[in-house]
């Protein structure tokens, strides 16, 4: 193993805590390091294949939606001709995009982070790593958790008692309380796979469901509607793809064992934040305070005209907001510029092309999730079913909100996916699996065939 090889290991945890405590890496600066980064980590591949004198790549195909949605994204500010002259001004390009620009900083936001994935996919090359990797995000999420709560007492609208957010809403690093839920809802469910696979020894099972406690209950304090419904969407997978199948009973088991951690974080939560922590749930759902709720439905609505307008080839990535401008009939005051809904704004920004990619995207992880949740290896399955249902819970709460815009959010997500391919592999350093204590059964069977192997030597001796 080279250097450089550990230092793309290294680099790509290190990614992980780096992205998120940079409020969530939104502002151009932290995000052009991002890319640095990257790149670098891009290099050290490089540097990697060239010192152990073979080139190394991940085949999977969860690779391609990202590459192509870049590639699209370039397609989408190619001009051709130009539009009648505006106010004077002639030689406007003609693109498929209302806002090039935006279009263009996003298409290279798409192909930096394929490199990512395809980095973390060549690199989780061994159950230790596997192992490692696991480790940092569910302790780095037990501590964010910890930062978060104490943060939302002592400095609820300071980041790190700095940054002042005016608008409120704030909680941990994040300037959004959803993208806060979305970030702990990936984190949590890789020690809930590891313990619903069964694969955590008994000395350490507290440990783990300690970190998941205090998760859980950060997500709650958040008061994010759409993390918490995500958050359930998640327990009940896990439920659903750690069941043995034909087992019924162990079935039921589990279904109330996620029952009774989704209670025990909601009585940590109200014993931690008083019952203000969940009052929201049920305020913003009947409030007509638009500021409050932020009219999803309206702007749902105000998209699907977007859409219907911009078909088949969309409106360009991130041109969202200028697609959706002329059809509000709101006063105008304030630009929309996401839809709280990925799936309607991918209709909008990529029209055809993007409902293709992302269909593709969901089948190939449906594909290789299924795989790995196969593996009869414990841990791995264990590390399959958490990362599958980590992702399964960003895919739900997309339905409400754009935290996968966020890039600390998408970071983690593709360690995830990561995770998820390569949980199915076998590894030289594989742990073998415990062997499970005898059953009365198998035991006194045991014993019966040593009595009887004895009767037969005493009967041979005899007829010696």
């Amino acid at each position: 193993m080279t250097w450089a090889n550990k230092a793309v290991f290294f680099l790509i945890c290190t990614l992980i805590v780096f992205t998120t405590m940079a409020y969530g890496t939104v502002h151009q600066p932290i995000i052009a390091l991002f890319y640095a980064l990257v790149a670098l980590a891009g290099v050290l591949w490089a540097a990697d294949c060239f010192f152990s004198g073979r080139f190394r790549f991940n085949r999977s195909l969860l690779q391609l939606p990202l590459f192509l949605a870049g590639i699209y994204g370039f397609i989408q500010i190619i001009p051709f001709g130009t539009i009648p002259d505006v106010a004077g001004v002639s030689g406007i390009p003609r693109t498929i995009s209302l806002d090039p620009f935006n279009t263009q900083l996003t298409a290279a936001h798409f192909i930096i982070l394929s490199l990512f994935l395809a980095v973390v996919l060549v690199y989780l090359e061994s159950t230790k790593r596997l192992r490692t990797l696991v480790n940092v995000i569910t302790i780095f999420g037990f501590l964010f958790a910890f930062f978060g709560i104490l943060q939302s007492f002592l400095s609820p609208n300071k980041i790190y008692g700095l940054y002042d957010t005016a608008a409120g809403g704030s909680f941990g690093s994040f300037v959004n309380r959803h993208n806060f839920a979305a970030f702990i809802e990936m984190a949590i469910a890789l020690p809930l796979g590891l313990i619903f696979a069964g694969s955590i020894k008994k000395d350490k099972r507290l440990l783990y469901i300690t970190a998941i406690a205090l998760m859980g209950t950060s997500l709650l304090l958040s008061k994010s509607r759409g993390g918490l419904i995500a958050f359930v969407a998640e327990l009940v997978l896990l439920v659903i793809l750690s069941r043995k199948a034909g087992d019924s009973k162990q079935f039921v088991l589990k279904a109330a064992l996620a029952g009774l951690l989704l209670v025990g974080i909601i009585g940590g939560a109200i014993f931690v934040g008083g019952e203000s922590s969940l009052t929201r749930f049920a305020e913003t759902a009947t409030s007509t305070d638009k500021n409050v709720t932020i009219d999803r439905s309206h702007i749902w609505k105000v998209t699907l005209s977007s859409i219907a307008h911009n078909m088949p080839l969309g409106a360009g990535l991130s041109g969202y907001g200028v697609s959706y401008t002329p059809y509000d009939n709101y006063n105008g005051l304030e630009r929309v510029e996401q839809a709280h809904n990925d799936y309607l704004q991918v209709l909008s920004d990529a029209g055809i092309v993007g409902l293709a990619i992302g269909i593709f995207f969901i089948f190939a992880l449906a594909r290789a999730g299924m795989r790995s949740v196969r593996t009869k290896n414990t841990f791995r399955r264990g590390i399959a079913i958490g990362a599958l249902s980590g992702c399964f819970a960003i895919l739900v709460h997309s339905m409400f909100d754009f935290v996968l815009h966020i890039t600390a959010i998408t970071v983690l997500f593709l360690c995830l996916l990561g995770l998820v391919v390569a949980s199915g592999r076998e590894y030289p350093d594989d742990e073998p699996d415990e062997d499970p204590a005898p059953s009365p059964r198998r035991k006194n069977a045991s014993v019966t065939s040593i009595s009887e192997a004895r009767r037969r030597a005493e009967a041979e001796d005899q007829v010696k």
